[in-house]
This record gives structure tokens, sequence and C-alpha cells, in this order.
């Protein structure tokens, strides 16, 4: 089975970013995505460290409801500023 996340990009420098989800950070390629247009604030999905599809702000936080209810944690807060996932 494979596994997007959705996250949010925090900073670009050329084909990587620096994304967030739920308060963790990581290093993501945007390399997959050299035709759209992403940058600081956009959510995107992201599997094995590749971003593979921009999302929606609404899009995200719909998948990491479903997430939070698969494994049980849908009563734990989102990170500071619940504007972001």
């Amino acid at each position: 089975m494979c596994l997007a996340i959705p996250m949010r990009i925090m900073q670009v420098d050329g084909f990587n970013a620096r994304c967030e989800a739920k308060g963790v950070e990581r290093d993501v390629s945007l390399f997959m995505m050299q035709g759209e247009d992403v940058g600081v604030g956009d959510f995107v999905m992201v599997h094995v460290g590749y971003a593979i599809q921009k999302m929606t702000p609404q899009e995200a936080r719909s998948a990491w409801e479903l997430f939070d209810q698969a494994l049980g944690t849908g009563d734990l807060p989102l990170t500071s500023g619940d504007d972001h996932v």
C-alpha cells in the first residue's frame, strides 16, 4: 500500500522545499512538480520524500481528519494556528 501525506511548504530552495505537517518538518523534493507553480504556504501531497500533487488547504485538512480517525488520534489537537495542518 502506498501512502502520501499532506504537508505545507514552509521554504523553497530550487527543487527542494522544507515542509511541515502536525509540527513535523521534512525536506521534500519538488522535482516531480516542475510544471506546477508551487510556493511557500501551498499544500502538497508527499510520497517517499517527493511532492507529487498540489492540494487545497481544505483537501489537506480532510485527509488529516481521515488519517486521525484511522489512527485513533482524532482527539489530539493540531499544531498551533489551526489554519494549517
